[in-house]
């Protein structure tokens, strides 16, 4: 159970958090000054914040948004509909209990609200239900909705949910584009992010509010297409003395074929009765060196699907010119080749893309010590110091070989009004792109 509420524990520490004053309940609720890097004031016609705010300043000081326009919510199943307990570390000290107005305020100051088109009339004309998505992930990953530290505030209210709204919005282009009585395929969301930066915390967030709001969901990682242990025994044999092809991990370590078929049947989930059982991959097999697990315990997915969550740490990486690749290191050129049939197999597949954006590959050294370290503290088998420097050695090559070109130009095959792009820092938290 311990090691269940660490799920969201990434530590934060945001840069940029621009400076507000808190309210106390008997502010006039008329004008809200939005923090100083909004620069303005809004004036609130909205009946919807006019309403909680109100509500809040009768009902004396000392009283969390979170008490207000709730009066249940299902938390049956929170811990059944995990598939399994993700490892690293969160801060707990807590924080003030803040009033709708202070939340506004914060979640006007979320570097995303800009680049997903929400304004702070947007907000307040929706804030029941930042409110309820709000809690529902407090639920979800076990913190004390009362008593949020700012962390775990920016975490939700300007990562998760703006996050959320954007992948709603896309949703919602998708299905424009079909007719009432066409069969509508369910929208692929593509999350390419570095190892170790939040992107499977991200996707197990997003995933939960989509069921919780009623939409069927489906979640697949590149790793689940890793070959067998037979197929990567073959891989190494055939690439004597490549290091980023000893193990599983770089262009050529994944099952193609299986990809395709995979994808292609999620995409075909469009109606009621419909299922299928997609892959997954047991990185504990063989002391490490990983096997595909076996059928029985892959889970089940049911139609109709609204969208399909796909996520990796190669997602739209597009093969660069020989002497490019060599530059880096020689080893990659073999990586390079295999490259070329990625395209196919996954990224034509992905209608709508998110790319998580780091200053330095280097960061991945550090947060994956960082998840090992936990794991071990959990009491689970976790690699030394020195096995985790050797493993993100064979990643890094490709990193800073193809990183640069998917920062300028998108993922492959990606349209620019369909792609979500959020620079994050050594915290794992959104920052304002400079």
């Amino acid at each position: 159970m311990a090691s269940s509420l660490n799920v969201l524990s990434q530590p934060c520490h945001p840069t940029i958090l621009p400076s507000f004053t808190c309210c106390s309940s008997s502010s006039n609720t008329n004008n809200i000054n939005i923090p100083s890097s909004n620069n303005f004031k809004l004036h609130f016609s909205s009946s919807k914040l006019s309403h909680f705010l109100t509500h809040s300043s009768k009902s004396g000081s000392g009283n969390s948004w979170l008490q207000h326009g709730f009066n249940s919510t299902n938390t049956t199943g929170i811990n059944e509909y995990r598939q399994g307990p993700l490892c690293s570390v969160f801060p707990t000290k807590p924080a003030q209990v803040s009033s709708v107005q202070d939340l506004f305020e914060f979640i006007c100051s979320g570097p995303l609200l800009e680049k997903i088109g929400v304004t702070a009339e947007m907000v307040a004309e929706s804030i029941d239900k930042w409110l309820l998505y709000g809690r529902l992930l407090s639920q979800l990953f076990q913190l004390n909705e009362l008593y949020l530290t700012v962390p775990q505030k920016a975490r939700i209210y300007h990562y998760y949910i703006p996050v959320f709204l954007w992948c709603e919005d896309q949703i919602k282009q998708h299905r424009s584009t079909f007719k009432n009585e066409e069969d509508i395929p369910p929208l692929v969301i593509g999350f390419s992010a570095p190892q170790g930066c939040g992107k499977t915390t991200l996707v197990f967030a997003l995933d939960y509010l989509f069921q919780k709001t009623g939409r069927k969901s489906a979640t697949i990682s590149i790793d689940d297409f890793y070959l067998t242990a037979e197929g990567q025994g073959k891989l190494r044999e055939a690439n004597p003395g490549n290091a980023l092809l000893e193990f599983r991990g770089n262009a050529g370590s994944h099952d193609l074929p299986l990809s395709v078929e995979t994808l292609t049947a999620l995409s075909k989930l469009t109606r009621e009765g419909m299922k299928i059982k997609p892959p997954r991959y047991d990185k504990s097999a063989f002391n490490g060196r990983g096997d595909r697990a076996d059928p029985s315990t892959w889970p089940e997915v049911e139609g109709p699907l609204t969208v399909v969550l796909f996520e990796g740490w190669m997602l739209g990486f597009k093969p660069l010119p020989t002497e490019v690749v060599k530059a880096v290191d020689p080893q990659l050129e073999t990586v390079n080749k295999n490259l070329e049939g990625y395209y196919d197999a996954w990224d034509k597949f992905i209608k709508s893309w998110i790319v998580i954006k780091i200053k330095d590959p280097s960061c991945v050294y550090q947060w994956r010590l960082q998840a090992e370290i936990a794991m071990r503290e959990a009491g689970k088998p976790g690699m030394s110091d020195d096995e985790v420097r050797d493993f993100v050695s064979r990643y890094l090559p490709a990193y800073n070989a193809y990183l640069p070109t998917l920062y300028l130009e998108g993922p492959n095959g990606s349209d620019p009004k369909h792609l979500l792009t959020i620079e994050i820092d050594e915290g794992r938290n959104p920052i304002l792109a400079t």
